[in-house]
């Protein structure tokens, strides 16, 4: 039977209202980890913002993952890193071995299986709806992602266009995840969002792989797991 884990991936853009306050409400909400994915940012001012939001995960107990931007994840303390698949075939060994877990964008089948080969711990596949953060692109869809569950031995997060709708087909095509962008951004109450997601979940088998362990939180204790 299926268990659907949500990542909230960030962009302050989007957000209803005061960006921090979003963060918080998110992390109350016990959604599995927070992706503070601010791709505009240069380095010292994302560093900034990861530190704030870093406060809010060490409160909330909730898995931080940074992305991309490495000598700050590395000044902070912070174990946990997303890449971008050309980014982390060019990553340095030494930052590599120090991050605890590195997780992989991919849009391809073969860029799954090379990333699982070069030691990622979690892919995210997309986008796999339409979605404004994406325009005039068109989805890679269901048949994609259950070919990069397929391919891949390590845990598939699906993302790009994810609804509490359309949440159910992602698990059903493999996934181990979701991730939630534009809802839980914009979201007043991320909880019900999660309750509405989790709610027309299908009770489904999905094929066998190692379940992603996002292990501590920030704070160095437990994260917590949402429970509808």
């Amino acid at each position: 039977m299926s268990m659907c884990k949500v990542l909230c991936v960030t962009n302050r853009h989007l957000a209803a209202g005061d960006f921090l306050k979003q963060i918080e409400k998110a992390a109350a909400a016990r959604v599995d980890g927070i992706i503070l994915r601010e791709k505009d940012m240069e380095e010292k001012e994302y560093q900034r913002l990861a530190e704030q939001v870093q406060s809010i995960c060490v409160r909330s107990e909730t898995v931080l993952i940074l992305h991309t931007c490495v000598r700050a994840a590395r000044t902070l303390g912070v174990r946990r890193i997303h890449l971008p698949y050309e980014a982390f075939c060019k990553m340095e060994k030494a930052d590599r071995d120090w991050f605890h877990m590195v997780g992989v964008s991919v849009h391809s089948v073969e860029a799954a299986a090379e990333a699982q080969k070069r030691g990622a711990a979690y892919l995210t596949a997309g986008h796999i709806f339409a979605t404004d953060c994406k325009k005039g692109v068109p989805p890679r869809g269901t048949g994609f992602l259950k070919e990069v569950c397929q391919t891949a031995e390590i845990p598939v997060y699906a993302i790009g266009g994810i609804t509490p709708e359309n949440a159910g087909a992602c698990v059903q095509a493999g996934a181990e995840g979701v991730c939630l962008m534009s809802s839980l951004m914009q979201a007043e109450e991320p909880e019900v969002l999660l309750r509405r997601c989790f709610s027309q979940l299908p009770q489904v088998s999905v094929p066998s792989r190692p379940r992603l362990r996002l292990g501590k939180g920030s704070s160095g204790t437990q994260a917590r797991k949402y429970r509808a």
